[in-house]
């Protein structure tokens, strides 16, 4: 016992550096930049997996043996536990005396009716009656085994709160997605469904359950004050045999009401806006997109973003990478200009604006590198292959026209919602775990575990009554106890006796 807790204060111990350091499996970028700002500490530390903490050689290890100690543990208690459990109470000492609760008084009755009245007033005490040397007769009681099953709950609950912990690591996957509501799509079909996603050490992505979720409206409400109040989005979904019959359910999906399908479960975690742009080339041809645009300020929802194009018709790569299209830029739900610069005073649609730069030339799109949705190959623009041909602030409507006679017209902003799909199958497991760990750990702490022995030996004229208890446990409360057993006994027998008493005046 001495063991596991020593292995289960090191396993806390290993686990700080997971709560005070970047973890790759959360933050990749942010582990590199960690790593590049502390130089040679850095490397060591990624060498040593301290950015990977949990699933490192050593807090495995310490885990594993934590594991092999508790089995270790709980064999033999199980056994002693089992043993006793069939056993009969201790023999009742030969000096009650010496015990720290004793009492020893005469009562006017027969042991056979000492007997039977303590049998009665130790109802549900375990108890065992024996006869002993000279015709006098003893009651060995004892209560409080719940305790030590409080115990070995507590003890076997945590065993199985490890091995549910470790089959979640090891089957439960995250994902995290941004979907436009309005009336898009997402569906849980593979990893490259989703824009960020973390498997466990089992899951490769290719047996993910199946369904889909349909964003149809979003709306928020928010304080004077401009903090968040409500957020909802209006949702359907199809799984299972919905799927085979393109049926879709209904279901207001708020912050903290997921949507529980297929075994999986789907957040709401947050909002943004996605400006709608349509660019008119001057060939006549038009091409509108919708992109997301990331909050920057996330109490008024100020956002920064690029919506990329590629000309239409161009099939030349060398023409088609100096005609590329991003409008870059910042867009304020309720603008405000401050100078030349806008910002937003609300997170809410009231009076939205963008101020955007039109960027033209190679967005590198054909390097081989993965670009971000929400910003341009800064190599690109430093380099000259991608530069700046106009700069403005926009309204809903308004249209700026380049020298080259495109044009490029703001025609509004959608909002999008940012999912999360999260699968544990060993989620009811831990809960189920984590309360009988409570509860076994309340049941060790409350009950008593304590003995109690009567002893009636035949004297002249009446009975010696000898009483003596012993707690098991250094809690207190046990002398109460005691003594109320002693006075409730008295008081039964008292009755008898003065009713024997007149018994034998009658027949005299």
């Amino acid at each position: 016992m001495r063991t596991a807790l020593v292995l289960l204060f090191l396993l806390a111990l290993a686990a700080l550096p997971g709560a005070l350091l970047p973890q790759r499996s959360l933050n990749p970028q942010k582990v590199d930049e960690y790593v590049a700002s502390h130089g040679w500490w850095g490397g060591l530390l990624d060498r040593l997996e301290f950015y990977d903490v949990y699933g490192s050689v050593w807090f495995s290890a310490v885990y594993l043996l934590l594991f092999i100690s508790l089995v270790g543990c709980l064999l033999p208690r199980s056994l002693e536990y089992a043993k006793a459990a069939r056993g009969r109470p201790v023999i009742t000492p030969r000096n009650l005396a010496r015990l720290p609760h004793h009492h020893e008084t005469t009562v006017d009755a027969t042991p056979e009716e000492v007997m039977a009245t303590a049998r009665q007033r130790l109802r549900g005490w375990r108890m065992a009656e024996r006869e002993e040397e000279d015709g006098a007769r003893s009651i060995s009681a004892e209560r409080g085994y719940l305790r030590e099953t409080g115990n070995l709950v507590f003890h076997f609950a945590m065993l199985g709160l490890i091995i549910a912990l470790a089959i979640g690591k090891m089957y439960q996957y995250e994902g995290q997605v941004i979907v436009l509501a309005n009336g898009s799509q997402f569906c849980n079909s593979g990893t490259l469904s989703y824009d960020t996603f973390r498997p466990g050490l089992r899951v490769d992505g290719t047996d993910l359950d199946p369904f889909c979720v349909k964003v149809d409206g979003f709306t928020a409400s928010y304080l004077p004050t401009g903090q968040a109040d409500h957020y909802r989005a209006d949702i359907e979904y199809q799984s299972g045999e919905d799927l085979a019959t393109n049926t879709w359910r209904p279901y207001p999906l708020e912050v903290n009401s997921p949507l529980r399908t297929a075994g999986d479960r789907v957040y709401l975690l947050s909002h943004g806006y996605a400006p709608v742009f349509t660019v008119t080339f001057p060939d006549g041809q038009k091409r509108t997109h919708t992109t997301q645009w990331r909050p920057v300020n996330q109490m008024t929802y100020l956002s920064e973003g690029a919506t990329k194009f590629d000309p239409p018709g161009v099939t030349d790569p060398a023409q088609r990478r100096q005609r590329q299209l991003a409008i870059t830029g910042l867009f304020a739900p309720t603008a405000v200009l401050q100078g030349d610069l806008l910002g937003s005073a609300f997170p809410d649609l009231r009076d939205p604006a963008v101020a955007v730069d039109v960027l033209k030339g190679d967005l590198g799109n054909e390097s081989g590198r993965g670009q971000s949705i929400y910003e341009v190959n800064q190599e690109m623009v430093d380099s000259g292959r991608l530069k700046r041909v106009a700069r403005e602030n926009m309204r809903p409507g308004e249209t700026v026209t380049l020298d080259d006679g495109t044009k490029i017209s703001f025609d509004g902003v959608q909002q999008w919602v940012y999912l999360q799909v999260s699968h544990d199958p060993a989620q009811v497991w831990v809960l189920v775990f984590a309360v009988l760990i409570v509860l076994g750990l309340g049941t060790s702490l409350v009950v008593k575990r304590r003995r109690l022995w009567v002893r009636a030996v035949p004297a002249d004229g009446g009975t010696v009554l000898l009483l003596g208890g012993l707690a098991r446990t250094d809690q207190a409360g046990y002398g109460e106890e005691f003594g109320r057993v002693t006075e409730d006994l008295l008081d039964l027998l008292g009755p008898e006796r003065e009713h024997a008493d007149a018994v034998t005046g009658r027949e005299s």
